[in-house]
């Protein structure tokens, strides 16, 4: 993972003693509430229902032991010894004290991290696939391209004060694990016989308007990738509302305009820029591509478990078929760490639990962790004869759920238990549907199935590329849920559809159970959710939902 030198050290420290001072002014009355808005935003810091809620940056998903347990640390100390994963990997703290917050950050600091830009208007945390680098469908390793954007984007004196958020993911797979459809800007690498290559796409988006992005330029050189998103955040900057924070994502300028002649704006302010000053040269990505070379990986040949481990331990052997992925060098695997619990929030840890997860990334993982977009960890690089052992130790603290990609593997916003912008509450939501779903055979049989949950219209809990997507609603003061069914966020991104009018939350987990039920009872061998939805039609599944429910 990338190293900060003395002058990162020197940057963050820096940063960290401006806001000291600007909250110093704030607490005395120096400064209002509106003008230090702003400076908090810039610094991760919001005001949400209950206490001041921090978003700490973790780049393209990457954080060592060292930092896990220093989060664990801070989490004991300015928090209630517990945190949150979120979608865009990064990680949340619900109750620091504003007055502390520079103390807090400073702590931050000592590990490499921060959460700069991690709110307010501007370009927010690089976001890549969890798998990068070890992958067996990579193309080419996206993490030193995210680190450039990382570096280029932060404090950009141009684009610090944009017409609203601004978020950008980067893939270098065949699988997109980074959603980049859905993104104001996603990039996907790709080869051919000239070389490197990246597909821009623009306009992705969630939130009240969601939106598939499209392709705007099918084949960049790497060399121009800075220069031709200078190209693309000015046309945003110069024509962007800001008259409406609702019509002021790029996503509305992208379809306001449509792809040709939005793409003709950027291709005519990328002529005063290309081959400019902001042209990467081999050298400088080189040096980047050098802070992620390859682990000091041990000579192996691959093996499976021993097979008489397999065949004792039934639930080892769904664990190893769910949550163990390949790996590109033999005799290694990539292992997913599932933090969908039953009884804790999903993507929720203590502070116990972090420094449990260091100490497993110590051991089997060369130190470091990935954090995925689905709200759970990964340790990317652990020996296939270790398993038996990783399994054990996870289960020591409760991190075994052979999970991954089904039902109760949910994504789900801190909603109204904690967000003053909820309609509704996610987690209790969840903890709900998470009870029909205690038999692990059924829901294995059942197969990959997403179930997203946002609490309001942000959609920070990506309901509309749910397989089955929950929105939180108010209506007249009660807390009613809104479904959508056939959302999908990879390679095949497609918004999912409306089925039909709000449910009780006392209903909702029954819904949810008969759609599956449908689900079950209408597919083929191997057929997926959505392929089913789309053979037999949303109406099927919407009467099954809606059998028997209180008009």
């Amino acid at each position: 993972m990338y190293q900060y030198n003395d002058d990162d050290q020197q940057f963050l420290q820096q940063r960290c003693d401006q806001f000291r001072e600007q909250t110093r002014q704030f607490l005395a009355g120096d400064l209002t509430a509106e003008e230090f808005q702003q400076l908090r935003l810039r610094n991760g810091l919001y005001i949400q229902r209950l206490a001041p809620m921090l978003r700490i940056a973790i780049p393209y998903g990457e954080v060592s032991a060292k930092q896990l347990r220093a989060l664990a640390a801070i989490t004991r100390d300015f928090d209630k010894g517990y945190a949150h994963f979120t979608t865009r990997q990064n990680i949340q703290l619900n109750w620091p004290k504003i007055e502390a917050m520079p103390d807090l950050l400073g702590r931050l600091a000592e590990v490499d991290m921060h959460a700069i830009q991690t709110s307010g208007s501007c370009i927010r945390n690089i976001t890549s696939d969890q798998f990068a680098g070890v992958a067996t469908d990579e193309i080419a390793d996206p993490r030193p391209w995210a680190e450039l954007l990382r570096q280029w984007s932060t404090l950009h004196p141009e684009f610090n004060w944009l017409p609203r958020k601004f978020k950008i993911a980067v893939t270098g797979a065949i699988s997109d694990r980074a959603a980049i459809a859905v993104h104001d800007i996603g990039l996907r690498l790709q080869s051919d016989d000239a070389g490197l290559y990246f597909e821009v796409w623009v306009g992705g988006g969630l939130g009240r308007t969601p939106l598939i992005g499209v392709c705007i330029n099918t084949r960049l050189e790497p060399k121009h990738l800075i220069t031709y998103l200078t190209a693309i955040l000015r046309v945003y900057n110069q024509l962007g509302r800001r008259d409406n924070k609702y019509k002021a994502r790029i996503k509305i300028l992208v379809k306001a305009m449509g792809k040709l002649d939005f793409q003709t704006a950027v291709n005519n302010a990328w002529q005063a820029l290309k081959d400019g000053p902001e042209t990467i040269n081999e050298d400088s990505i080189a040096r980047f591509a050098g802070h992620f070379s390859r682990p000091n990986y041990l000579a192996l040949t691959d093996q499976a478990p021993s097979r008489s481990v397999i065949t004792t331990d039934q639930p080892f052997d769904r664990w190893c078929a769910q949550n163990v992925l390949a790996h590109q060098q033999p005799g290694y695997a990539a292992v997913h760490i599932s933090l969908k619990r039953t009884g804790i929030a999903p993507g929720d840890v203590s502070d116990r639990d972090l420094e449990a997860l260091a100490d497993l990334a110590d051991r089997y993982s060369f130190g470091e962790a990935r954090v995925t977009h689905e709200q759970n960890l990964v340790l990317a690089d652990v020996e296939q004869t270790k398993l038996p052992e990783l399994y054990k130790a996870l289960g020591k603290h409760n991190l075994d759920r052979a999970n991954r990609g089904l039902a109760t593997d949910m994504i789900c916003c801190p909603g109204g238990d904690y967000c003053s912008l909820a309609n509704a509450k996610s987690i209790p939501v969840a903890a709900a549907i998470e009870e029909t779903f205690q038999d692990a055979e059924a829901e294995h049989h059942l197969g990959a199935l997403s179930i997203n949950i946002s609490g309001c219209m942000n959609a920070c809990g990506h309901h509309h590329v749910g397989n089955i997507g929950i929105l939180g609603v108010d209506k007249k003061g009660e807390e009613f849920y809104q479904l959508s069914i056939g959302g999908e966020p990879g390679e095949d991104a497609r918004i999912g559809r409306i089925l039909g009018p709000s449910v009780a939350r006392a209903e909702i987990h029954w819904v949810v159970q008969r759609l599956t039920q449908c689900y079950q009872q209408h597919r083929l061998t191997e057929e997926a959710f959505n392929q089913t939805l789309d053979r037999v039609g949303i109406e099927v599944f919407k009467s099954a939902a809606y059998e028997g429910l209180a008009s």
